[in-house]
């Protein structure tokens, strides 16, 4: 969104809004996609619905004097099956209405810290990117982060890597991956401390086997956390059922996770 956006500095746009529906619809009230001479970004559902939406908004570009309503009914007419009514209201932009549009199309994100700059770090947040979520990305070795990464990304070096765990900011969600299974423990054991003190992370996913996190789970109580607060810790990650170890199945199984937190 933030390039389309951007494209409002030299052309208009259609802002296209689902204002109200009844019944079964793909997307509901507070939907929004921009609409350009050429191009779109965003979707109020897809199919013969937006197909339609598009057609008006460009007819509303090009200066014709049509509605800047549209009701729509998801039935045979439109080739969809819904059966319920989208409500569309339609509304010419430009560079003047950037600051509001930003408020409106880009609302904040859910932080996210992700310990671990390896190859399962960087498909995890290749994935996140179009999500709903502001990822701090942290690691404890230098040069370690690619030269490009999406928007809504910080990355940061932090020696001891666990020490970022102090000022992560309330209800983030933690993935642990580092290069190493010193520096995992290190960053559970704070985020638990964290937790005993504060509880304001929403989530503290692990990656590895049921064999290292048996592992953890020992060196943890020997640490005097007690079962209840270890069952805080997530691991393995990823929603159940995804069996794939390659970098990007485990990301999208996460990513996944991640979703049914908020």
């Amino acid at each position: 969104m933030m390039v389309a956006l951007d494209r409002l500095a030299n052309e208009a746009a259609v802002q296209v809004s689902v204002q109200a529906t009844q019944g079964s619809v793909p997307r509901g009230p507070g939907t929004h996609m921009l609409v350009f001479a050429r191009g779109e970004e965003g979707t109020i559902g897809g199919g013969h619905l937006e197909f339609q939406a598009l057609a008006h908004a460009r007819r509303l570009l090009a200066g014709e004097l049509v509605s800047t309503h549209l009701r729509q009914v998801l039935g045979p007419s439109l080739g969809q099956c819904c059966g319920g009514v989208v409500e569309l209201t339609m509304e010419l932009v430009d560079a003047g209405d950037v600051a509001r549009l930003r408020t409106l199309l880009m609302p904040p994100r859910t932080p996210l810290a992700l310990f671990g700059g390896g190859h399962v770090g960087r498909a995890i947040v290749n994935a996140l990117a179009p999500l709903p979520f502001a990822v701090r990305w942290i690691d404890s070795r230098d040069e370690i982060f690619p030269a490009d990464v999406p928007d809504g990304v910080d990355c940061e070096h932090s020696n001891p890597v666990q020490a970022a765990v102090a000022d992560l900011a309330p209800g983030s969600r933690v993935l642990i991956m580092s290069f190493s299974h010193a520096e995992d423990l290190d960053i559970v054991v704070a985020c638990l401390k964290r937790l005993r003190a504060q509880d304001d992370l929403a989530f503290v996913g692990l990656i590895g086997s049921q064999t290292k996190w048996a592992t953890f789970r020992h060196r943890l109580e020997e640490r005097g956390f007690t079962a209840q607060e270890i069952t805080r810790i997530t691991c393995p990650i990823g929603v159940p059922g995804i069996a794939g170890k390659e970098p990007e199945v485990i990301a999208v199984a996460v990513a996944a996770q991640l979703l049914q937190t908020l």
